[in-house]
């Protein structure tokens, strides 16, 4: 649905993000904050630190969007959260890696190096725009850049903190879920005339009638419904999958899937994607399979099956 919305009303990203909140918010409040009479196990000064970070990442990755940040770029580049959360676990919890961790870690840096490049290429030699408009363009290009930049290591930041918070109180994923994402509704204030803007359009789309309940309305509220259910589905997985592993195997799971969104987005909206894009993007997802030791644990396994025509 992102990707759709994103190409009918460019910088709709934020009245997606607020619907989610509010869903998540309200079914959390209902069956597990008890209508507010159930207190956290967690501390709520903790939470709203979390907050505080899970809602500057998703604004700012919203916001880049509107910096010539193609969609392809935007979830390759996001991808490279593994290399942050690495980083950040060697310089906060003091981990170390062997040879073939750093090296996975290697290649999926080259491969986010390639996809950059070649994007900022054809930015900059886009021939419709005059030298004033195209360095403009560019400039606005690497700002884009730059809050992705951000937004990567402070999401890897929110993980870490995170995973010291549940060795230190527990593991309380539906709670978290709550309060991540009920905490940061005032902010949307800040978002509102934005958010009334694209809702009044999103309105103004060709109606649609919904299969089996025979209800019509707008398409794009539709597909904003069907958005929001299905993130509830996958954030739930997700926080529930941060309280059992690290942050690390984390942010591998959430770069799979990114993957497939990626595929996704350039198979049906047949996106811009030259060899050098599939290139970069081979490197990232080679070093996320060397990262996990994948064929390590294929091993045991291809042997055993080799084994067995011989027993029989």
């Amino acid at each position: 649905f992102l990707l759709h919305a994103c190409r009918q009303f460019p910088g709709c990203g934020n009245i997606v993000t607020f619907s989610q909140f509010l869903f998540i918010a309200v079914e959390g409040f209902i069956f597990e904050a008890n209508f507010g009479r159930k207190r956290p196990a967690i501390p709520i000064r903790y939470y709203f630190i979390m907050v505080a970070m899970f809602f500057t990442v998703s604004v700012v990755n919203n916001y880049a969007l509107n910096l010539n940040i193609a969609m392809p770029l935007h979830m390759i580049f996001r991808s490279g959260s593994l290399i942050a959360s690495m980083a950040l676990g060697i310089i906060i919890l003091k981990k170390r890696y062997s040879i073939s961790k750093y090296t996975s870690i290697a290649l999926v840096s080259v491969g986010i190096f390639t996809c950059t490049f070649m994007s900022a290429k054809q930015v900059a030699s886009d021939s419709s725009l005059n030298e004033e408009d195209g360095l403009q363009v560019f400039l606005w290009w690497l700002l884009g850049i730059a809050a992705l930049t951000f937004a990567l290591l402070m999401s890897a930041r929110m993980g870490i903190f995170q995973e010291m918070l549940y060795k230190q109180f527990g593991k309380h994923s539906k709670e978290a879920l709550f309060y991540n994402h009920a905490l940061p509704l005032p902010g949307f204030l800040l978002l509102a005339p934005n958010i009334y803007q694209h809702a009044v359009l999103f309105s103004q789309s060709e109606p649609f009638q919904v299969p089996v309940i025979g209800l019509t309305l707008p398409i794009m509220w539709f597909y904003l419904l069907m958005n929001v259910i299905t993130q509830y589905v996958c954030i739930r997985g997700v926080f529930i999958l941060t309280t059992e592993c690290t942050s690390l195997t984390v942010t591998l799971v959430v770069t799979l899937r990114k993957f497939v969104s990626l595929i996704f987005s350039i198979l049906y909206f047949r996106n811009p994607f030259t060899a050098w894009h599939w290139l970069g993007t081979a490197f990232v997802f080679v070093g996320t399979l060397m990262y996990t030791e994948v064929w390590n644990s294929l091993g045991p396994f291809l042997a055993h099956w080799r084994k067995r025509p011989k027993e029989e």
